[in-house]
């Protein structure tokens, strides 16, 4: 328990002072920082803030009001306990044998014969299926039994307990006797007890903190009976009671001194930095699938932008290690650990995507992919596993809270810690503005400079978005002790924690709770910690969103759609396992004593996700690519505009449900990816109307351009250029031989995109242009341009070690094509330095 700290009643509006890192013992006082900050608008005082929740608690109810659930509960609890009682894998089977589902299913055969041909432990996790209830899942009805009888002949002649027993007896000699082979030719029974026994192995394997398959069906059935109670909204606690905050942080659009500091320290940082990416889910609300095969795929393939989602990830890193290589001249490459999962082959496409583009340069060593089990969706109203063709229950992934006990099991924070990594940024794959500007950098430097446990990028949440809210939960226990903690409450438990959505009758109360974004620091020990734990605790925020209809094709081959759900873990809650505990209640700013904090942004620099597909009848674009494009044009339009550039503002998202864009820009992250860098490297001119503007080079030089059309950029060394490492791998050098382009004074004219035509998908920025400058870079390219008019259909293709100068030549233009020499191959004859004064990042032209 800590210490009552004395200074709680008067916290100090200073700055945090820079300092080196302290050990995790020494108690920071960070949030005096991050106290006197709020989401904009400023919240009002806590008293009216709070939200009390007097009985409240995350777990399931340990009163069942539903008999049936009840019952059944109870006997499968027993069953539980007497699996943990035993010392071996044949004191679990006897257990099992005792049981009389498991009795009544295998009969005599039970410790042989029809189970002869399996090992002990398949044979285990079979009873432990039947165990739980799901017998059903063996599918005897569907005639599997292999001898040649008619389905209402078995029905008439026996249980269908029985039938599947034959049914099981046929598949296991088909799998243990000779001929194998011609029988799997023959059918595909025995590769469908192979799956099975994967995915039950699968699931006993990840949920054996709770039990495994018993366990697993235990809290689906305490999960369901709470759904179905009448005082759903008041579950039993060992709380006193508890209450909810507007958590206090820095607002980084606000407090821009302190925000600059924070993400210097990020990138400072960055060489003892991970990247977590939770990518596993399936993403069905795209519908996005193979236009050639029509196979169903993963969110993390969505072509947004011109690339997949994945490699749209890995711009962003990239960007921070050539800014971290530009400011202390250091080749930084981060370890980056993946969580995939089956579901639409998912694992298959993400190692597709990383083989096929190299690794994106930076070596497969540095990539660390592991997959997430597939839990079965159980029906909501008797937790029965779904199935959609014998032996194979319905699939879904158990949500991305797995990635923590995951990645315990699969020694992916060893690994971490091998290449010297401390804490991690972690963010999810459809927010494709979550590396905007310098959010991220700044909650990652903050956690690391004060060794902090947690952290939350968060910003303004919209009511009625389905997304969840950050919360300081203040709360005091049966001993009197106070608890404190930022954390989240996800959308789907807003009823059961007495959390309404704002209307015009009930005010904006709610309203000021900020939007959980799921951008998190995390300190890797402690995430490790909570992670190897074997109790639910190493599953955080445990739930069963049972208000979905789950779609699924049955064995008939037939679409269906029945209420249920399946056990979900969410990431951001293990933020719970990091209360800090006081013997007095703090009155105000114990933010800043918390082992977990919070920082905030404007929205559209913070999140905005292509998560689901835009209907014909949708009135809003909220979460679709069409409506994050337009947030990625609203921050190009806020970050040129800052730099006396004249460009179109980006009106509300319902102009634009059916009309064209204002314009196109989309700008490499690596120019910046800071804004005041870029800022820097922008300077005067225009954007009109309808132009497109596409930048992928970092040296580069705008001033005073004026663009009527389309502009486009291209270099094969964006940020540096490849060389093969002693396994054959091209790995990316930062700096070296680099792209470069200057535009000064030039005037840009051509009919551009064709905004009429009716192929055009602009967040695939995938369109049809009538005319276009187009200027391409390879190898070490320089291409620069002054006070020149370029009008009309251009291309400017500059090989390499090459430089090419455009200058005006009496109503047109000349083009001037020098080789580099030598001396500059690697330098070129110019580039940026980047120096730190303060708090903020300088540029130098350095012309050679």
């Amino acid at each position: 328990m800590a210490p009552p700290p004395p200074h709680l009643r008067l916290l100090s509006p200073l700055l945090p002072p820079l300092c080196p890192p302290r050990s995790r013992r020494a108690r920071t006082r960070l949030l005096s920082a991050l106290s006197s900050p709020s989401p904009a608008p400023s919240p009002p005082p806590r008293s009216q803030q709070r939200v009390s929740t007097a009985s409240l608690d995350r777990g399931p109810s340990p009163s069942l009001e539903h008999q049936p659930l009840a019952a059944e509960v109870a006997r499968l609890s027993a069953a539980r306990a007497r699996l943990r009682a035993a010392r071996s894998l044949d004191d679990k089977l006897r257990a099992l044998d005792a049981e009389p589902r498991v009795a009544a299913f295998f009969g005599n055969a039970s410790g042989g014969g029809v189970l002869g041909g399996l090992q002990p432990r398949e044979t285990y996790l079979l009873k432990c299926l039947v165990a739980a209830g799901q017998d059903h899942v063996l599918g005897a009805e569907l005639g599997w039994a292999g001898d040649g009888t008619h389905d209402h002949e078995r029905h008439r002649n026996g249980s269908a307990l029985r039938e599947a027993l034959y049914s099981l007896a046929g598949l296991v000699g088909k799998w243990s006797g000779e001929g194998v082979a011609d029988d799997v030719a023959r059918g595909g029974d025995t590769e469908l007890l192979r799956q099975l026994l994967k995915f039950l192995g699968d699931i006993d394997e990840f949920y054996d903190c709770i039990g495994g398959i018993i366990g697993y069906q235990i809290m689906a059935l305490e999960l369901i009976s709470a759904s179905k109670s009448k005082d759903s909204k008041h579950r039993h606690s060992q709380d006193k009671f508890v209450h909810f905050h507007v958590p206090a942080g820095v607002n980084l659009s606000e407090d821009t001194e302190y925000a600059s500091q924070a993400a210097l320290w990020g990138i400072e940082g960055l060489p003892e930095l991970g990247e977590i990416y939770p990518i596993g889910g399936a993403g069905d609300r795209l519908g996005l699938v193979d236009s050639d095969t029509g196979e169903s795929l993963p969110a993390a393939l969505l072509p947004y932008c011109g690339r997949s989602l994945l490699e749209g990830l890995m711009r962003d890193l990239q960007a921070r290690e050539f800014l971290h290589f530009k400011i202390f001249g250091k080749q930084c490459i981060t370890p980056v650990a993946i969580m995939t999962s089956s579901v639409k082959n998912n694992h298959e496409h993400i190692v597709a995507i990383c083989e096929r583009l190299e690794w994106f340069g930076r070596g497969q060593e540095n990539f660390r992919l592991f997959e997430q089990p597939l839990v079965p969706v159980v029906n909501a109203e008797d937790g029965d596993w779904l199935i959609d063709k014998s032996l194979l229950p319905v699939g879904k992934p158990g949500g991305h809270g797995a990635i923590w006990k995951l990645a315990c099991d699969r020694g992916v924070f060893e690994w971490l810690y091998r290449h010297g990594r401390k804490g991690a940024t972690v963010r999810q794959v459809s927010n494709v503005v979550a590396a905007t500007d310098l959010t991220l950098m700044s909650l990652a430097g903050i956690g690391m400079r004060h060794n902090k446990k947690l952290g939350f990028a968060s910003c303004e949440r919209r009511p009625g978005a389905t997304e969840g809210v950050n919360v300081l939960i203040e709360k005091q226990n049966l001993d009197g002790l106070w608890a404190y903690g930022i954390t989240c409450i996800e959308y789907t438990e807003f009823e059961k924690y007495g959390i309404s959505e704002p209307t015009s009758t009930n005010g904006s109360l709610q309203a000021s709770y900020p939007a959980n974004t799921n951008i998190m620091y995390v300190d890797l020990q402690a995430v490790e910690e909570v992670g190897s734990r074997r109790n639910a605790s190493c599953l955080p925020g445990m739930v069963m969103n049972l208000k979905k209809a789950i779609s699924y094709v049955d064995h008939l081959g037939f679409e269906c759609s029945a209420a249920g759900g399946r056990l979900e873990c969410t990431m951001q809650n293990i933020a719970d396992n990091f209360m800090n505990t006081y013997s007095y209640r703090c009155s105000k700013a114990i933010e800043s004593e918390l082992d977990t904090f919070i920082v905030y942004n404007e929205r559209k620099k913070v999140t905005s996700s292509a998560k689901r597909k835009l209907k014909p009848e949708d009135r809003s674009l909220h979460q679709t690519p069409e409506g994050s494009l337009l947030d990625i044009m609203r921050n190009a339009h806020d970050l040129l505009s800052s730099s006396s550039i004249e460009v179109p503002k980006v009106k509300d998202n319902n102009e634009y449900l059916r009309s064209e864009l204002p314009f196109l820009i989309f700008l490499h992250p690596a120019l910046g990816p800071f804004w005041e860098i870029i800022k820097q490297k922008f300077v005067g001119g225009s954007i009109s109307k309808g132009s497109e503007l596409q930048i992928e080079v970092a040296e580069f030089v705008w001033k005073d351009v004026e663009l009527d059309g389309s502009l486009i950029i291209l270099s094969d060394n964006i940020m540096g250029s490849t060389k093969r490492n002693t396994h054959g791998e091209q790995i990316l050098h930062y700096g070296a031989r680099c792209g470069r382009c200057k535009l000064q004074s030039v005037k840009i004219v051509n009919d551009g995109i064709s905004w009429d035509s009716p192929s055009n998908v602009y967040w695939k920025h995938d369109v049809e242009r009538s005319e276009s400058l187009k200027i391409i870079l390879h190898g070490n390219a320089e291409f620069e341009a002054k006070d020149v008019l370029l009008k009309g259909n251009h291309m400017f293709e500059v090989p390499d070690c090459h430089r090419m100068r455009i200058i005006q030549d009496g109503s047109g233009f000349a083009v001037k094509l020098d080789r580099i020499s030598k001396e500059m191959m690697d330098s070129g004859s110019w580039y940026w330095e980047y120096t730190v004064d303060g708090a903020h990042v300088k540029l130098n032209m350095v012309e050679l």
